[in-house]
């Protein structure tokens, strides 16, 4: 029995009782019954407002996929990422050189971090706080060797 009905019933009830809500006790169950029809309005209204709420989540999920579908359609290899370590022409370097994979040695949670972050020396992890420094290496390949 959904509660409207079960509201409605205990009305019906106390119909039948015939109360006299003159009295004491009377009064008393007819405020209880006020009270509770007021929370049935309550529910009803945040019932409302889930089912209004749900359907505007699965709107937005369904624009998120056609945008994760947009982007997993997309060529990333027409983009141009600069590199700083080396000439753009370096064959030791590819389109990935901007992002780094780190795992971080305390918690061992794998993050990226940017060109940039590294070059800075240090950040932070998301996962545990602990700062993290990098140790920056020179690239070892011929054609650097050849322009030193």
């Amino acid at each position: 029995m959904e509660t409207r009905e079960a509201l409605g019933y205990l009305k019906g009830l106390l119909e039948g009782l015939e109360l006299d809500t003159n009295k004491k006790e009377g009064k008393a169950i007819s405020a209880i019954v006020d009270v509770l029809s007021n929370i049935v309005e309550d529910i009803d209204d945040i019932t409302e407002g889930m089912e209004l709420m749900a359907e505007q989540l699965d709107a937005v999920d369904e624009d998120l996929a056609d945008v994760e579908e947009y982007l997993a359609d997309e060529d990333y290899d027409d983009f141009d990422y600069d590199c700083d370590c080396c000439d753009d022409d370096c064959d030791c370097c590819d389109d990935e050189c901007a992002v780094f994979e780190v795992e971080c040695p305390y918690c061992k949670t794998p993050f990226s971090v940017d060109e940039d972050t590294v070059l800075d020396g240090s950040t932070t992890c998301p996962n545990c706080g602990e700062m993290l420094e990098f140790e920056i290496e020179e690239c070892d390949c011929e054609e650097h060797e050849e322009e030193e």
